[in-house]
């Protein structure tokens, strides 16, 4: 079997990016989304046309343990070929503190940063014994600076962020890189909260002038499994906004 890559929130935007981008480097497919089931497989289908990709698709919620049980019963034969884990799965709440509630608070920890503790107990057992592997972290410039009206999301961005430095010394004398790729602003879905003038006055406050398009993360993606000695690193991509 082929080398295998794991991916959160891949049905679209940056997710999607990064899953062609590994299937065109040869990688076959673990592929998560949480209802897109639609949109999940015409992924799949198209890697599998356009480069032999053999992809394993499954929707379900990855905040819940549950999810995590099954899929690992699910995958038990891929683990000593996954040598890729992607954590990009992530949501956001834009409003006022005191006007969100504590589920909708624990809810974006429980997507945004405890998923990444579930699949990281379900897949470095197998890249610590192996000695070989790759968790990229998909976080945001807000987990370290803070974003007005996104609490939630900052500080669970933040933990992220925490999270991929620990966790990166506890697996380096195991040859298992974990890194993290700080996003700016990128031109996903999620943008779709805000109006196109406040779009377009946003992209002004950026030295490029526009918005990071997901592939250009997915570019960054690949450059960051050549296997160098860059460990625990939280990678700026927002386009010199900071």
């Amino acid at each position: 079997m082929k080398k295998t890559a794991f991916i959160t929130g891949a049905s679209r935007g940056i997710g999607k990016a990064i899953a062609l981008a590994l299937a065109k480097e040869g990688y076959d497919l673990i592929l998560i989304c949480q209802k897109n089931k639609t949109l999940l497989e015409e992924t799949a289908s198209f890697c599998k046309k356009n480069y032999n990709t053999l992809c394993h698709c499954f929707c379900g919620d990855i905040s819940d343990l549950h999810f995590w049980e099954d899929l690992k019963e699910s995958v038990k034969d891929l683990l000593p070929y996954v040598e890729v884990v992607v954590n990009n799965a992530a949501l956001s709440y834009v409003g006022l503190l005191n006007d969100m509630t504590p589920q909708q608070w624990q809810r974006i920890i429980d997507v945004n940063l405890s998923s990444l503790f579930y699949s990281s107990k379900l897949f470095t057992p197998e890249m610590i014994r192996q000695k070989r592997g790759h968790m990229i972290n998909i976080t945001s410039m807000w987990g370290q600076r803070g974003a007005s009206c996104e609490v939630a999301y900052s500080a669970s961005k933040g933990g992220v962020d925490a999270f991929t430095k620990a966790l990166a010394k506890e697996l380096a004398p195991s040859n298992v890189y974990v890194n993290a790729i700080s996003c700016g602003v990128v031109n996903t879905d999620m943008m779709n909260v805000f109006t196109e003038e406040e779009k377009k006055d946003l992209a002004e406050e950026i030295p490029f002038g526009r918005f990071c398009e997901p592939k250009e993360v997915a570019k960054a993606v690949v450059l960051l499994l050549s296997g160098t000695y860059m460990t625990g690193q939280i990678i700026g991509l927002d386009g010199g906004y900071f």
